[in-house]
């Protein structure tokens, strides 16, 4: 992806975020000249990788295979070997209509994936069978909001605004936005974007860059390189 789109996108994701009336932390809006200035009193922010985080998988097309996500917070696997101390994440995220998430699933992480207003989240989901994979054939259990739904493998679990889902580790999803884009709220348990997610097929989670103007906000894959 290009630099400019990404901060088109920002700029765009900001702006339907707070039409909902929710307000981003103050270290969104940090320059990457401020990013690194807070390096040493602001660590948890660059460990945790909480920030901006705008993927089109490595597949270079973002308006059919894409997501916004920020990472509020998000506590440490050190913890949860502990059983004490931050055990949990959260996130905001945009689906665009039609723009698909792939399927994947996750090894640790247990999710509710909240649709906070816009249009239908859709979730195509699958069990898991005993080697990790796909079951093609096994019915899917999930709470919604503490009551039980059931599907058929591969079935279509449409959430409209206020509504939300419970993903265990192992429970193969995709999502998109139906009728109009989503925003989407994510409660999970600590989240690893590096070694978590396992997808169906073999692509990639963070997008390639083309630095074709400078930064607006640093992404969380940027870290690295931009503030070491």
């Amino acid at each position: 992806m290009k630099r400019s789109k990404i901060n088109d996108i920002i700029r765009e994701a900001d702006a339907f975020i707070r039409s909902f009336g929710y307000i981003m932390p103050p270290f969104a809006y940090w320059s990457p000249d401020e990013m690194k200035a807070h390096k040493a009193d602001s660590s948890a922010i660059f460990t945790s990788r909480l920030g901006w985080d705008i993927t089109d998988y490595g597949q270079e097309k973002f308006d059919d295979l894409g997501l916004f996500l920020f990472t509020v917070r998000n506590g440490r696997y050190e913890d949860m070997k502990l059983g004490m101390g931050m055990l949990y994440a959260e996130k905001i995220m945009i689906s665009r209509k039609d723009q698909l998430s792939p399927m994947h699933r996750h090894n640790i992480k247990a999710e509710d994936i909240i649709n906070r207003g816009g249009g239908k989240l859709v979730l195509e989901l699958f069990m898991h069978d005993r080697d990790g994979g796909i079951d093609p054939k096994a019915e899917v259990s999930v709470p919604v909001d503490g009551t039980i739904t059931r599907l058929p493998a591969g079935g279509l679990l449409k959430l409209d605004p206020g509504q939300s889902v419970t993903l265990l580790p192992g429970v193969w999803h995709a999502f998109w936005a139906e009728g109009k884009d989503v925003l989407i709220g994510e409660v999970s348990t600590v989240n690893d974007d590096l070694t978590d997610n396992v997808f169906r097929e073999p692509i990639g989670r963070f997008s390639n860059i083309d630095e074709d103007v400078a930064p607006l906000h640093l992404l969380v894959s940027d870290y690295e390189k931009w503030v070491g």
